[in-house]
């Protein structure tokens, strides 16, 4: 199959990454959300990749002008999907929601349509009889996309075995390294990985072990890494963190969503606001003064 048109479902963080992406690799792309603020957002944040791309010579100026020409902001449901022959959807993380979404877009997309999910932590399984097409219906995850050049394919069981190659020729087209998670996992492969340092951290700041800027702190200067799990959750979000935690049953994780929810009720739900555990742009661990 030939793709040539991306219609992205959710102009969140991700979601803008994953259409600018898909922009700059030269595939038509529309953005659909249900509120024009985020759509505003998703240019935004487009813009503000594009700049950094230029700055650091990844893009030319013209690169970057016909990039944005192939985009497309719409709140009409009908116009995002016309002619689409793959959607990537990016809504939050419920997975009634995202029943009610795929119930939406299966009735109205065209018959060659691919359905892809890109949730962080539910299964496909969850909502793909929901689209109207499960065989045609996969997972297709994305990290940072400019970053974290990891897609993750993750089938459920009934997924044409078919649609696994061609997502991971278009994978590497989106200059991302695709991966394959051979049966459902929660959280694919990092995540897992991931979710078990950010269990661990919760836990030590629940507890009372320790604050928020040494956990990170012993994390960064053991691994040297540019940052701990409390500025790994800021860059991922708090709510997409929350949402995960509060439908884990064990009380670590429950009294860990209560902490992100008293974040999220101040609207500090990470860097794209501002504000999380850490203030941005210019955060304490990017201090050069926050290791000594």
């Amino acid at each position: 199959m030939n793709i040539k048109k991306i219609c992205i479902l959710g102009a969140g963080t991700l979601g803008s990454r994953v259409a600018l992406q898909s922009a700059i690799s030269g595939y038509l792309v529309s953005v659909y959300d249900i509120k024009q603020e985020s759509l505003d957002f998703s240019l935004t944040t487009m813009q503000k990749i594009l700049h950094q791309l230029k700055k650091s010579n990844d893009i030319s100026e013209d690169q970057a002008i016909a990039a944005l020409a192939r985009v497309t902001f719409t709140l009409d449901p009908l116009e995002a999907v016309e002619d689409a022959d793959l959607i990537n959807e990016s809504v939050t993380e419920d997975p009634e929601l995202k029943k009610k979404v795929w119930k939406q877009f299966g009735e109205i997309a065209p018959v060659r349509t691919i359905f892809t999910t890109n949730t962080s932590y539910l299964l496909p399984s969850m909502f793909a009889k929901e689209s109207g097409r499960p065989a045609r219906f996969c997972a297709f995850h994305f990290h940072d996309v400019f970053y974290s050049r990891i897609v993750d394919i993750m089938p459920h069981p009934g997924t044409d075995p078919d649609l696994i190659p061609l997502l991971e020729t278009l994978g590497r087209k989106l200059n991302q390294v695709p991966v394959l998670v051979k049966k459902e996992n929660p959280g694919y492969i990092f995540n897992t990985m991931l979710m078990a340092l950010i269990g661990a951290a919760g836990k030590l700041k629940t507890r009372d072990v320790a604050e928020i800027e040494d956990i990170d702190k012993s994390w960064m200067v053991n691994f040297h890494m540019p940052m701990g799990p409390f500025g790994i959750l800021d860059s991922i979000g708090l709510e997409t963190a929350w949402h995960v935690t509060h439908n884990m049953p064990d009380a670590a994780s429950q009294a860990f969503a209560k902490l992100l929810k008293t974040y999220i009720d101040q609207g500090k739900l990470g860097e794209k606001t501002g504000e999380g555990f850490y203030t941005y742009p210019n955060p304490k661990y990017r201090d050069p003064g926050f290791l000594i």
